[in-house]
């Protein structure tokens, strides 16, 4: 199939991807605890809307309705033998709503967790996980998705099964993990070990989404460019700030100003595409877009930057964050070194 995300990366700077589908969904009249990927069946019109506003707001990419569309999920809702029907249908409503965008606009077609816990600490199998993967894969190119876009993952053993999975489409793959608390995913992976499978699985691209708030994921976007190998497509897609329970619905706290805030210091962490998660309006993904049209490359921030315009970051992630910085200036410095240490040897 046709890469059509590397073309767009070669043309500009940093690409915008969408905001939040789940928390602008119940926006749009979804109820706790049914599932969105339902909706691309029963309610497409609702989908459709929100994917025009985000392009309306300037987003380059846009994720399908699909987070939860392996059989896995979709068995909570005993829609498990309509997986093929519910994806297919979410790649083609996206890819329309692109075709009419007037630009070039891609699809990503999310992939996100199973729910289940893989063995040997889990029931799940690493080839039943793979072989899920690649029926929702499958079906997500059928429709039209440009990318598979794997989400929200916290193991290496889960997120290697959905790589195994989207392969067989011959799409480019794209992998996020989320890191949470201390700068380490739930199951412990850290932002060096997401940068060693980057290399190993030649992906797309790789970087960070959901977590525990901005600051928290530009931290992780610093350590990831400082283990990734140059060149590597990094990716930021952070929560709308911190959530908070309010007149019984779970709201979140960030403006379009801290989102702005965000999108420039992703741009300068080395991220290359940069979007929100949950939370995230068209209203916020509008003024990031203006953010980083209006703004210049600058220095990698440092743990002061960060907290100073997003706020704080957790002990371990802040502790990473500083490792990372002492081993980037050391090697600064050995090269130096050693750059003065032969024009010695040449004079």
């Amino acid at each position: 199939m046709t890469d059509r995300l590397t073309p767009l990366l070669a043309e500009r700077p940093w690409l915008l991807a969408d905001g939040a589908t789940g928390s602008n969904l119940f926006e749009r009249g979804l109820q706790s605890g049914d599932a969105p990927e339902l909706w691309n069946v029963d309610h497409p019109d609702r989908v459709a809307e929100l994917q025009r506003a985000f392009i309306a707001a300037g987003a380059d990419i846009i994720l399908t309705n699909t987070f939860g569309g392996t059989r896995y999920r979709l068995k909570l809702h005993r829609a498990e033998s309509r997986v093929a029907e519910l994806n297919e249908k979410a790649a083609r409503l996206s890819q329309a709503e692109a075709a009419r965008a007037g630009r070039t606009v891609l699809v990503g077609g999310s992939i996100g967790p199973t729910g289940e816990i893989l063995a040997p600490l889990g029931p799940l199998s690493w080839d039943d996980a793979r072989d899920a993967f690649a029926e929702q894969a499958a079906a997500l190119a059928a429709g039209g998705a440009d990318i598979l876009w794997i989400e929200t993952m916290s193991s290496i053993e889960e997120t290697e099964a959905a790589i195994a999975g989207a392969r067989a489409t011959g799409l480019p793959t794209v992998a996020t993990l989320s890191f949470d608390t201390n700068g380490r995913t739930m199951m412990g992976v850290t932002p060096s070990e997401l940068a060693g499978l980057h290399e190993r699985h030649a992906l797309a691209a790789c970087g960070s989404n959901c977590g525990i708030g901005p600051s928290e994921l530009v931290a992780c976007i610093v350590n990831l460019a400082t283990a990734s190998n140059p060149g590597a497509i990094l990716v930021a897609k952070a929560n709308c700030g911190i959530p908070r329970y309010v007149d019984g619905a779970i709201r979140f706290d960030g403006t379009p100003e801290l989102m702005a805030e965000y999108a420039r210091l992703s741009f300068d962490a080395g991220a290359r595409i940069i979007g929100g998660c949950c939370g995230t309006s068209p209203d916020h993904l509008r003024v990031m877009r203006e953010a980083l049209e209006a703004h210049v490359r600058g220095p990698k921030p440092d743990l002061a930057t960060i907290e100073a315009r997003l706020g704080a970051i957790t002990s371990g992630a802040s502790a990473q964050l500083r490792g990372e910085m002492d081993r980037l200036a050391g090697a600064v410095a050995g090269a130096t070194g050693r750059r003065t240490s032969s024009r010695r040897t040449r004079a």
